[in-house]
């Protein structure tokens, strides 16, 4: 398995390194920390004098002293990013000791640093916090988690730490609608060694039919749409009966839940009643077929508005099997 850390050194960015401990990752893997100083850095050359051949403009003393002092700053700052990525591997190293860990700093547009690293690592998994340093609330995701939520091409986690006060299961909801994406989370959850006495449970989300004012006093429509509410329950506990069987085993206790909803509200209100430590949702799940460019998908909302970490999952069952 490859991972992708992004760090920043946040308080958030330090609750996605605890988040780890309880992600299910393999004994062994490869990951690289980036962290990314948000400055522009000319490249060196250009900062020379080139007016003799008539490529470049000679500055005066004091622009020049300008550009030097500003070009130190941002060269300082970058260096910091280098601390904080070895601090963050280091910190990694002790919670995945057998894995290959690296580190990497650079300067630019974070989110967009961090997506073309990706692109480059070609990871598994990327893990980002909530948001940066300049959180504003759990219900607002920061502008990087969520661009590269929305854009990345691979799985995504939106870590989140957790206080442990006593020691309990680990506990993992499951988006669950029947669609590809669903059971593309399903198979990627399966991937993941778990701890013994884990629980899971497949959370699903259904639109009920409700009568109008005048339907509500005629016994046969309020009796018809009885039926079709539970009709299409009972379609959803068929459509869950093997996933729940696969899920269920004597390591691991697997349920399913069925709430009249939007899934962004269900899955969230669920995660938080349970106590859940993760949310699992297939990228395709929900009917967005094109998630990667909505930012107001199922998927951003969950990741902005629960408590607990949101894992993203965009790969296919089929890639999952090979």
């Amino acid at each position: 398995m490859k991972l992708l850390v992004a760090y920043d050194g946040s308080k958030c960015a330090e609750a996605a390194l605890d988040d780890l401990v309880r992600a299910g990752l393999p004994e062994s893997g490869e990951a690289v920390v980036i962290s990314v100083a948000e400055v522009w850095l000319p490249p060196p050359e250009s900062m020379a004098d080139t007016n003799g051949n008539g490529t470049g403009v000679k500055l005066d003393a004091e622009w020049e002293n300008i550009i030097e002092k500003r070009y130190e700053k941002d060269k300082r700052a970058v260096f910091e990013a280098e601390t904080l990525a070895k601090h963050a591997r280091q910190r990694i190293q002790r919670i995945l000791p057998r894995w290959q860990i690296g580190a990497a700093a650079t300067y630019g547009s974070p989110a967009w640093e961090i997506l073309a690293r990706s692109d480059e690592f070609k990871p598994d998994l990327i893990v980002v916090g909530s948001n940066g340093r300049s959180a504003v609330s759990r219900f607002f995701l920061g502008s990087i988690s969520q661009k590269v939520l929305t854009e990345a091409r691979c799985s995504v986690r939106v870590a989140r730490g957790r206080i442990e006060v006593d020691p309990s299961p680990l506990r993992v909801i499951i988006g669950f609608d029947g669609s590809k994406g669903a059971r593309a989370a399903i198979a990627a959850f399966r991937e993941r060694c778990w701890p013994a006495e884990s629980e899971i449970r497949l959370v699903a989300a259904t639109e009920e039919v409700t009568p109008s004012a005048i339907g509500r006093f005629i016994p046969p429509v309020t009796h018809m749409i009885e039926e079709i509410n539970e009709t299409e329950r009972e379609w959803m506990e068929k459509l869950a009966e093997n996933d729940v069987a696969s899920l269920q085993s004597d390591k691991a206790r697997c349920g399913l839940n069925i709430h009249a909803g939007n899934p962004k509200e269900v899955l969230v209100e669920e995660a938080e009643r349970w106590n859940a430590d993760c949310i699992f949702l297939g990228a395709n799940a929900f009917g967005s077929k094109v998630e990667r460019f909505l930012l107001g998908s199922t998927s951003a909302a969950v990741a902005a508005r629960a408590h607990c970490s949101v894992e993203v999952v965009r790969k296919t069952v089929d890639a999952l099997a090979g």
